[in-house]
């Protein structure tokens, strides 16, 4: 038996379109499925823990998680500790968990081919305070943008961000953060700290380029203080990486992570909440197909 669990408001009503295809694909391929949908993400994980504990001993072949990183991050936190295998579907306004896995957002049939016809393969996963992620943990100005643009309610979708980025960057300061890292620790100012077992978050920002999931470590990139003016000037290479090359911006790898400081951390896009935290790079956490 497969779960798909489809978010059907995700990426402005998306989700349930997606939903249908996905469930449509399955019905013609023959494969035994159960649907399961809320428009809360609260309902959403309670229906989805109780079809869990409703399977009388019967292992669930695998979940679909049709909707954006937020809904991907809630599978991940029942399916993860049950070693089922997850597949994120592209219909939110990030999808930053399914670039991360490497798949098209656009080839939905293709990657549905592959999650029925070939074994999941392990992947890494971060886990900040037992709380798993795929993709990015971050703090700092991306914070900050986050929490204005969740008390919004205009405008609707990506341009909530934007907004939200023209109303706090002119009043952003950099923080002052405790590190500890495997090797050592120190205290820096940054304006940005991302922790990346993915590559990207944001809806394409590439802030962790070069991070791999299944090399058991975290890529870190800290933005150390730049001008405002400086940081319009690099904040758009995050979209191809490149940004990685400012002498502000410093890279190291690490498995473990823990940072204090007063500021507000997310992970896939959800809050996690005030520091201080601590993050664990797990090899081989989840079950997952990838390309």
């Amino acid at each position: 038996m497969w779960a798909i669990v489809i978010n059907p408001i995700s990426g402005g009503g998306k989700g349930a379109v997606r939903g249908r295809e996905v469930a449509g694909y399955f019905s013609r391929h023959g494969l035994d499925y159960t649907i399961i949908t809320a428009n809360s993400a609260q309902k959403l994980r309670s229906n989805f823990e109780n079809f869990l504990n409703s399977q009388d001993g019967q292992r669930c072949e695998g979940v679909v998680a049709v909707g954006g990183d937020g809904l991907a991050h809630l599978i991940l936190q029942l399916a993860v500790p049950r070693n089922i295998p997850f597949a994120a579907m592209p219909a939110g306004t990030g999808n930053d968990i399914v670039r991360s896995l490497g798949w098209s957002l656009d080839d939905i049939d293709g990657y549905l081919e592959r999650v029925i016809s070939v074994p999941p393969a392990p992947i890494d996963l971060g886990n900040v305070d037992s709380e798993w992620f795929a993709a990015i943990l971050s703090t700092g100005f991306d914070s900050v943008v986050n929490e204005k643009a969740n008390s919004l309610s205009w405008p609707k979708g990506p341009q909530r961000y934007n907004v939200a980025i023209a109303m706090e960057l002119p009043k952003f300061k950099p923080l002052e953060y405790e590190i500890t890292v495997d090797t050592h620790s120190f205290t820096t100012k940054a304006m940005l700290i991302a922790i990346g077992n993915g590559r990207s978050y944001g809806g394409g920002m590439y802030v962790c380029p070069q991070a791999q999931m299944h090399d058991g470590l975290f890529d870190v990139m800290i933005l150390e203080p730049v001008s405002k003016i400086e940081f319009l000037k690099v904040f758009p290479k995050v979209y191809s990486g490149s940004h990685i090359t400012h002498p502000q911006v410093k890279i190291m790898r690490t498995k473990r992570i823990s940072l204090v400081a007063n500021a507000i951390a997310y992970a896939d896009g959800e809050r996690i909440g005030p520091a201080p935290i601590s993050a664990e790079c797990v090899r081989e956490a989840g079950l997952t197909w990838a390309l």
